[in-house]
């Protein structure tokens, strides 16, 4: 170890000494790490700079600038100890916490810096990112770290990423687009003829609910949900829009389908045969697939304020909406009084190299070519994804976190591991 480690040890030694036994269990020899020169020096692993090698304290600076002038800040990402310094020169800071999300990267900069500075200020607090289950607002994370991102803290990066995110996703979502405004009024009179979704609210109390996603690992379940569609005793079927034509080629007539999304068209949801499954829609659905649908029909509002004057107009009740039909399709299986929620192809990834069960790679938007992204699966290993499917992800877990009385269950191990789930014994070998 470097004379610089051993200054720096020692204060960790001092504030946080179980800590430290983790971070010298880091391997930071396997980093692939080089000096960079520009007008000064930074320090880059595997190609990514950890700060501007030009300037590292005015970049600190205008990072700094871009937090709120409050007590209590949290960083994630240590860089190379600037933004710390930056923040800790503010006055009325009364604590910073450092949430590290890279350990092997955190300790090679211990080696090559004196940050002794930063490490020695009681108002600092230090500890591993993935060590908390939810981001700490308001923060600053830094670029570079949530590249270096380590696999502990992968569910803190893409609730970060997904935080930052969010402004911009929600861009495009707004009752003044051209598009948007025309589909409104062009479905607001099926809106006020249909049946409000809270009809179906405790209609199944304590039944188990199949709730079924597009992921790939739906298709080795098509056998086992026939052979259980048939029986008279079964869990309730309630599955997402894009499943629905899948689960119709296979056999299975789902007892209710969800949809929320303007491109959803009747080469999803076709009217023929529909006479046995509920629909149950948000108001951006399509005229046409409503005007087919032989079954039930009832709408839902989430709480967008792209359906703020249609909800004063009409009343209906909501169902929770996070991004992806998935979020609405639980929601509905809870308030319908579900306490064992089943989930079949929820995956946000896409295993075995495929994007969707039952459709060709692109039909329904993502192609596998444009996934420069990973999540961790049920076997902790990396598989492929892309940021909005993270973004899903998140939100389902956070739902999942705040419905303590239900038991979530997940069906595969091949997709996206979800927080507060058990892989089901019945399904996942």
């Amino acid at each position: 170890m470097s004379d610089s480690f051993e200054r720096n040890a020692r204060v960790m030694r001092e504030r946080w000494p179980v800590l430290l036994e983790r971070v010298l269990a880091e391997d930071d020899a396997s980093l692939q790490a080089e000096l960079v020169e520009g007008l000064g020096s930074t320090l880059s692993i595997g190609g990514i700079q950890l700060t501007s090698r030009h300037d590292r304290t005015r970049e600190a600076h205008r990072q700094a600038a871009s937090l709120p002038e409050a007590p209590v800040l949290h960083l994630y990402g240590s860089g190379l100890g600037d933004l710390q310094m930056a923040l800790l020169a503010r006055p009325e800071l009364t604590r910073l916490y450092v949430h590290i999300l890279n350990g092997a990267v955190f300790k090679l900069s211990l080696q090559l810096l004196e940050q002794q500075g930063w490490l020695a200020d009681p108002r600092v607090e230090l500890l591993y990112a993935g060590d908390l289950r939810e981001i700490q607002l308001p923060f600053f994370a830094l670029p570079a770290e949530l590249v270096l991102a380590d696999d502990y803290s992968a569910k803190i990066r893409d609730r970060l990423i997904s935080e930052i995110h969010l402004s911009f996703n929600n861009r495009r979502f707004t009752a003044d687009a051209a598009d948007i405004a025309a589909r409104l009024v062009a479905v607001e009179s099926w809106v006020q003829a249909d049946l409000d979704v809270a009809e179906l609210f405790g209609t199944d109390p304590g039944r188990e609910v199949f709730v079924i996603a597009t992921g790939p690992s739906l298709e080795p379940h098509f056998e086992a949900l026939r052979s259980l569609a048939e029986q008279p005793q079964r869990p309730l079927f309630i599955c997402v829009d894009t499943a629905y034509q899948p689960l119709r080629r296979h056999g299975i007539q789902p007892d209710l389908v969800v949809s929320i999304d303007q491109r959803i068209s009747s080469r999803h949801l076709p009217s023929q045969g529909s006479e046995g499954t509920t629909l149950v829609y948000m108001p951006l659905a399509d005229p046409q697939v409503l005007e087919g649908w032989q079954g039930p029909r009832y709408v839902a509002y989430s709480t967008s304020p792209l359906f703020e004057q249609m909800r004063l107009r009409v009343p209906r009740a909501q169902l929770h909406s996070g991004g992806s039909v998935i979020h609405p399709a639980v929601d509905l299986a809870v308030k319908m009084g579900a306490r064992r929620v089943t989930l079949f192809g929820a995956d946000f990834a896409f295993p075995m190299n495929r994007t969707h069960a039952g459709w060709q790679d692109g039909d329904l938007g993502p192609q596998l070519n444009a996934a420069k992204h990973w999540v961790l699966d049920g076997h902790g290993q990396r598989v492929k994804t892309q940021l909005n499917f993270r973004s899903y992800l998140c939100e389902l877990e956070r739902y999942i976190e705040g419905q303590p009385e239900v038991a979530f269950f997940n069906t595969s191990r091949s997709g996206a591991m979800i927080a507060g789930t058990t892989f089901h014994g019945d399904f996942v070998r």
